[in-house]
This record gives C-alpha cells, structure tokens and sequence, in this order.
C-alpha cells in the first residue's frame, strides 16, 4: 500500500491539519463515518482507501494526507463507533449494576456494526472516545474496592467476554443465512442424531446433564448469567 511505513505511529498525535496551505477538505470525523457506513453495508472486506475516496468523491492519494496507513483508518473507526457510547448519565452508585448495562451496550453496538468485533483491538483503547469510554468506566467502580489494575482487568474481561459471544451470535446467524435450510429444520435433525448417539451409552454424564434440562436454550438467560458470573468474580 502507497504510504504505508515500517513505523508503529499514533494516527491521533499528528494534528489533523497543519497551521499552513489550503483549508482541508475533510475531517477525520468525515472519513471515519464514510468507513463506517461501507463497512455496514459490505463488511470490513469492503474497507479500502479507494473505496473509501470514492465514497467522500475524492482522489484515493489525497487521503493519506489524512489517514496515512490502513491500520489509522480501521483505529478512526473504532474510535467512531465508541462515539456512540452515551456517557452523560452519572454513575449510580451500583458498579456492578453500571458495568452490567454498559456490557447490553456494547453488545447492541456490535449488532449495530457486525465487523466491529474482528476489527477490536486493546491499542484502539486509547483513543480518544476510548479513553473517555475508560474514564467512565472507571468511575462506574469508584464503589469497588480494588486495585486500579484489577478494576482495568475486570473491565477488559467484561468486554472480551462480550466481544466472544457477539462474534458467535453473529457467525451463527451468517452460516444460518447462508444454508438452503432453516435454523428449525436443522436442529431437529441434530438432535434426532444426539439422542440415537446417546441412548447408545458411551456418554453417560452428557446424557445425565442434558436429561435435566432438555428444553431449549435461552441465550438471553444465558449471556446475563456470564455477564454477573464476571462480576461477581471480582467480589472483594
């Protein structure tokens, strides 16, 4: 890729215009938001500088008088979507009752941006949404007494946690998508094959915890009881 170094490099320590030449014609902001809307659209695939100067209808070298490589695209968009993050409510008072909505939150996020979850990465958490993502939630645990360190490892646990069962929901929901078959059809037939296997004998402490409870799964249940199992690990 033209513009590409071997460098590492803070897309947000280099000032977004300098104080000589013409008026830029665009934001950060601007990019960032016509990077988000294609990978919404097409996914992260989809996500070039070429596609991306065709979407603000400019030339593709211009923009890396902006965006210089395609890793400080990806961190703008990241940084975007935590944008949407509303952080004006006051903390409560009940830090696991705060984290608890703010991880809903960021699952819905991820709903709302499916490649948000394969672009993550822990050095996009010091941008700067991000850093006022973790200031907040920081002061969400102001109740909690414990060591800063183990309060930023409880909040990264917390968000991986998240982050693994979005990106599961979302591929369950791709290859769902993607078979001549429906999500109803298939299950029965799996779970025609699991109880012949079963009944056979070999697997007699799988087929002891499925006969306590054979009804179908509840993945909403689910995803709270993993969330407060989080949590109350970190009862001190």
């Amino acid at each position: 890729m033209s513009g590409r170094t071997a460098e590492p490099g803070v897309i947000w320590s280099r000032p977004e215009r300098t104080g000589r030449g013409p008026r830029p014609a665009y934001t950060r902001g601007d990019i960032a938001e016509a990077a988000v809307r294609i990978a919404d659209a097409d996914g992260a695939d989809a996500v070039s500088m070429r596609r991306v100067a065709a979407e603000l209808g400019c030339g593709t070298m211009s923009l890396y008088n902006y965006v210089p490589r395609k890793e400080d695209l990806h961190e703008l968009m990241v940084d975007a979507v935590i944008g949407e993050y509303d952080l004006s409510p006051e903390p409560s008072g009940d830090w696991r009752a705060d984290l608890l909505d703010m991880a809903y939150r960021t699952r819905a996020l991820m709903h709302r941006h499916p490649w948000l979850p394969r672009m993550m990465s822990p050095v996009y958490g010091f941008s700067p949404n991000g850093l006022r993502y973790l200031e907040h939630a920081l002061s969400c645990m102001d109740g909690l007494e414990a060591p800063s360190g183990a309060k930023l490892e409880l909040l990264a646990m917390l968000n991986g946690m998240v982050t693994t069962y979005v990106s599961n929901e979302l591929a369950t929901a791709e290859r769902t998508r993607s078979l001549p078959w429906s999500e109803e059809q298939e299950q029965a037939v799996r779970a025609t094959y699991l109880v012949r296997r079963l009944a056979e004998g070999e697997h007699p402490r799988l087929a002891a915890a499925l006969a306590e409870d054979s009804g179908p799964i509840d993945l909403e249940a689910g995803f709270d009881r993993a969330l407060r199992r989080v949590l109350d690990s970190y009862v001190v």
